[in-house]
């Protein structure tokens, strides 16, 4: 009992620190935007029962915390505008500076909604330089997961506002959008990007969202048993981490000025090795170049381009190692120190590691360095010379529980802390991972609209998606695809009211689920949310959309919405990639007339009963050419699988 009394003083100093004081959630912090013309509330932690006071404004708002320690004090709504400090006071005192009212835009998806400015820098120079928007505020949420259950707050995390050197983390797509927004609105704009490469849609959605849907569900309740988690965790720890295989480029030390190449081939860059004579290789590949370096190039500092490679490369110049990156996906650009040159003979070095697939270089890729206005290309004949080959098998890793890919994962711990601010609306740019099994997103995207709407409660906040771009080789025959599957389930959300769809199909690389254009694509976003969240009804904010089609013998007659003032051939050539069906739905490509100002006519001499039309049906259908006078692309279609109200033959 005395040993009782004396450790209960002993456990309270060490438990109550961590609640004797005012704590802020991340979000509410320096450079804060907050919502404009909503009533909304300021939160937090502090010691149960603590006293709170906020002043702002020349007000003052008091509130208790509750016996958990958690309170909130509301505010009424306010103007736009920024330059406002607000106080807090507890047992400790915090003080928040620079506090902004403008429009607050979540925006959240995988990868292409991760991409920073940093990786566009060299496609959009003059944008960076001049990022000098101190309204346009970003908050970007570190990657985090939990399968449990919503959490309250983020472990890190910060508002930047915009400049030259600070823009360079902003997400590409979001800063432009942002900035169309600003530059039109004149409000400070706030971007919570909350987004992580590679994640599938149901890792966003909350477990309620998934109400009707009972196979998730069941994923969902079997994540939370630990023992079934930690059980890959064990199966991941007994696997060994290195390769058993030997590296002979390592032992032998191919990167060195000193070594002597002996049996090195040709191979010419950018290419992949299984095109160049080395079938199906699994492993590390070595490459080598002499360059000649002029002399006025001694001591400079130099840029180095290499392309993309896939996966995992090393780069060395004259033995040193300069870089290196662990995966296929980001441009390389390496820095060469000014004293690692000489006048002459250099030696680069590049150690490629593949474990599946293709390896090797990405064709039209930047292949150069430069400094000043000099270059020189790196393209054309290296020497490679394997360095390992891996057993078959051994690239391929056991059966394991990604985390960040399970149903609420990512929801719960990078979505739900952002619940108890209001928000203008949403913008998802999501999809990619999803193109494996693309049909179940026709349910999934809804549910995740519904899901976020019900959890802000607020049923018409504008929700913009951005439409997959194209991707991959181009298919000249009309053909099936699993992307422009995904696009149309994309367009389920505008079943839904207050949402838009921006259309990208000429936005992307064949060669590059990343394309670099992230500004277009900021742009068209901005364009929806003008319409939608800034009351601009007259702007033509989307490319021309099929409302119904006509079939007259052997012809079909589409027409369409949003075409502003009529469809055109954006290079004034005849329309491409439309095709036509029968009812044994076999594809064709049809000849496409525009016909006034929102009909198109399509006939094909194969088909003389058409009965069903396709419209961009492809991975990548390169060089689309139906836009509206407004400039923008029609949305990728087919009738075989839509509901659109169509005639027959008559």
């Amino acid at each position: 009992m005395k040993l009782s009394k004396l450790l209960t003083p002993l456990l309270l100093c060490t438990v109550m620190p961590l609640y004797a004081q005012i704590r802020l959630p991340k979000l509410i912090s320096d450079h804060m935007v907050l919502q404009r013309d909503q009533p909304l509330k300021i939160w937090g932690r502090a010691s149960p029962k603590e006293h709170i006071t906020l002043q702002f404004d020349r007000k003052t708002y008091k509130t208790s915390a509750n016996p958990a320690g958690k309170w909130e004090i509301a505010l009424p709504a306010h103007n736009a505008g920024a330059g406002y400090t607000m106080v807090l006071k507890g047992r400790n005192e915090i003080r928040l500076t620079d506090i902004a009212f403008g429009d607050v835009w979540l925006c959240s998806g995988q990868s292409n909604m991760v991409i920073n400015m940093e990786r566009v820098k060299e496609r959009f120079p003059n944008d960076i330089a001049s990022a000098n928007f101190p309204d346009i505020r970003n908050f970007f949420v570190p990657t985090l997961t939990n399968l449990n259950g919503p959490t309250e707050d983020f472990p890190k995390g910060e508002w930047k506002t915009a400049s030259p050197e600070n823009v360079l983390s902003f997400g590409a797509v979001a800063y432009f959008f942002a900035r169309e927004i600003y530059e039109k609105h004149q409000v400070p704009i706030g971007i919570v990007n909350s987004s992580v490469g590679g994640t599938p849609i149901e890792a966003w959605i909350s477990e309620n969202g998934f109400k009707d849907i009972e196979d998730i569900k069941q994923i969902i309740s079997q994540n939370k048993d630990t023992s079934y988690v930690n059980a890959f965790a064990r199966v991941m720890n007994a696997v060994p981490q290195e390769r058993t295989v030997t590296d002979a480029g390592r032992t032998e030390h191919w990167e060195s000025i000193e070594y002597q190449p002996k049996g090195w081939r040709n191979f010419n860059i950018p290419g992949y090795w299984e095109d160049q004579g080395l079938k199906a290789l699994d492993g590390v590949v070595w490459f080598r170049r002499i360059i000649n370096i002029p002399q006025s190039w001694a001591g400079k500092p130099v840029k180095l381009y290499m392309g993309r490679i896939v996966d995992a490369d090393e780069m060395y110049v004259n033995g040193r190692k300069i870089g290196n990156i662990t995966y296929q996906y980001p441009p390389r650009r390496y820095e060469i120190p000014g004293d690692l040159f000489k006048a002459g003979q250099n030696a680069f070095v590049i150690r490629v590691t593949n474990s599946s697939g293709k390896g090797g270089f990405v064709p039209d890729k930047p292949y150069f360095m430069t400094t000043g206005s000099d270059t020189i290309d790196l393209k054309g004949t290296w020497q490679y010379k394997v360095g390992a080959v891996f057993p078959p098998g051994q690239g391929t890793p056991p059966a394991r529980l990604v985390h960040q890919n399970q149903p609420t994962a990512l929801y719960n711990a990078m979505v739900a802390p952002v619940l108890p601010m209001k928000i203008k609306g949403f913008i998802w740019y999501q999809g990619e991972s999803n193109t494996g099994n693309p049909e179940p997103y026709n349910a999934l995207l809804p549910a995740l609209i519904r899901d976020w709407r019900t959890l802000w409660h607020d049923d018409k906040l504008p929700f913009l998606v951005a439409q997959l771009p194209n991707f991959q080789d181009i298919d000249y025959t009309p053909a099936e695809s699993n992307i422009a599957l995904l696009r149309e389930a994309q367009n389920k959300a505008l079943t839904l009211p207050n949402t838009a769809v921006a259309v990208t199909i000429d936005l992307g690389e064949w060669n590059d689920i990343h394309p670099l254009n992230k500004k277009d694509i900021g742009k068209r976003l901005a364009l929806a949310a003008r319409n939608l969240a800034y009351g601009e009804k007259d702007i033509i904010y989307s490319g021309p959309m099929l409302k119904s089609y006509d079939i007259a013998n052997d012809k079909v007659v589409l027409t369409f919405d949003h075409v502003g003032e009529g469809i055109v051939a954006s290079d004034s050539e005849p329309l491409r990639w439309f095709a036509v069906a029968g009812d044994d739905r076999k594809f064709y490509w049809a000849q496409a007339e525009i016909l006034g100002k929102d009909r198109i006519t399509l006939r094909s001499e194969q088909v003389k009963a058409p009965k069903h039309v396709r419209y961009a049906w492809q991975d990548n259908p390169e060089g689309v050419n139906f836009y509206n006078a407004a400039g923008l692309p029609a949305s990728p279609f087919r009738t075989d699988g839509q509901d659109v109200k169509h005639a027959q033959n008559h």
